[in-house]
């Protein structure tokens, strides 16, 4: 039987367009935000079953639902899916990156969250 430790279970460079922003330009209209979610979860022996991991579909399913309603900053974006990540049964940490290309005239403006479940 295989020892007990941690896996990582990721979903990276997801696209989707948001609304997302705080300026009179960016509200009520749909902006392009580059998600990238890595998700710790205790391995307690082989995983062979879904229900010891995470689907990777509600993984994005729960960053699409985030889009579609208006957050005002990527940190709040970051710090919602990483919350929701955290009930997404055995995890035990979720790392959360949000990048917003249109943000800046040069370069990529971005966030890190590190969540970690509590108890």
């Amino acid at each position: 039987m295989a020892e007990a430790g941690t896996i990582m279970v990721r979903v990276t460079d997801l696209p989707l367009m948001a609304c997302i922003g705080v300026n009179p330009d960016e509200i009520g209209r749909r902006q392009p935000l580059i998600v990238s979610v890595a998700l710790a979860i205790e391995a307690d022996g082989r995983i062979e079953r879904l229900a010891q991991s995470v689907d990777y579909r509600r993984i994005a399913g729960e960053a699409e639902l985030l889009a579609d309603r208006h957050i005002p900053m990527i940190e709040a974006f970051a710090q919602s899916l990483a919350e929701r990540c955290l009930m997404l049964g055995p995890v035990l940490h979720a790392d959360i990156s949000v990048t917003k290309p249109e943000a800046l005239s040069r370069g990529l403006a971005s966030v890190s969250v590190s969540l970690a479940r509590r108890g």
